[in-house]
């Protein structure tokens, strides 16, 4: 049996692992899709935090509906560009959302490699 997903180790082990793969990365959360938080290292300054956790499950689902509307196969990921960073976010498995969030300057190519990698190894945990 897995440990409580909210507190398991090797679900924060990853996320620290993304997080430290880049000094670039700011936040990295894993989120049902019902749009509950199963952990984030996050920013304090982030106050809002279960509402951005709640918006990534949110944007997913949209990203999954517009893929499909269009016949544009399987979602892969959904990407927003903000003036200041970038935010991604890509299914891991059916009921949850991994979210990175970066700097403007983050080499996109590298982010997209740790998140496939990371919600391969996540998709077995949650």
């Amino acid at each position: 049996m897995l440990p409580d997903q909210d507190h398991d180790p090797r679900i924060k082990a990853i996320l620290d692992d993304i997080v430290a793969s880049s000094p670039t990365i700011k936040a990295v959360a894993v989120v049902r899709i019902s749009g509950l938080t199963v952990m984030s290292v996050m920013p304090a300054y982030i106050a809002a935090q279960e509402h951005v956790s709640a918006m990534s499950a949110v944007m997913v689902l949209l990203g999954e509906r517009i893929t499909r509307a269009m016949k544009s196969g399987t979602l892969n990921k959904v990407y927003v560009k903000g003036a200041d960073g970038h935010i991604v976010l890509t299914s891991v498995g059916h009921d949850a959302v991994l979210m990175i969030t970066a700097r403007e300057e983050a080499p996109l190519g590298m982010l997209f490699v740790e998140m496939a990698r990371a919600a391969a190894k996540l998709k077995k945990l949650v």
